[in-house]
Order: C-alpha cells, then structure tokens, then sequence
C-alpha cells in the first residue's frame, strides 16, 4: 500500500512540473524557453569560449590543413 502511494506521488509531482513547464511556455512572449546554449551566447563568443562542438570543428580542421601541408610534395 505505501509502495502505490508513493507511485501515485511521484507520478503527481512530475505531472506538477510538466504541467508548469507547458503554463511557462504558452505564457512567454514567443512561446520559447531562453537559449542557454554556448554557442549562441554573445559574451561567450566575445571572450573566445566556444562550444565542445565548435571548438572540435576547428581542431579538426587545424588537423586536416596540417595533414595536406605534409603530404605536399615539391616538384623538382
């Protein structure tokens, strides 16, 4: 009996936020939660941090230059 009680609480506390969550975005102005992603952050950028993503794009491609400059060979 207290194990159903305590399914059935569970089971109301987590409708309780998704019901919250949903009021949130019919509420806000354009219906969106705020970006917090690093990407799209313009202090972020301005002091050179970068997502994981980004930052692995561009090591990639350091990499990928540096491989073609090796493989470069000087006709003679």
């Amino acid at each position: 009996m207290v194990l159903v009680k305590v399914i059935l609480l569970a089971v109301a506390l987590v409708s309780l936020a998704i019901f919250g969550l949903a009021i949130q975005i019919v509420l806000k102005k354009n219906g969106k939660f705020p970006d917090t992603h690093i990407g799209h952050n313009r202090e972020m950028k301005k002091r050179g941090i970068y997502c994981a993503q980004t930052i692995d794009r561009i090591e990639q491609a350091k990499v990928k230059k540096e491989q073609k400059l090796k493989n470069l060979k000087l006709a003679k």
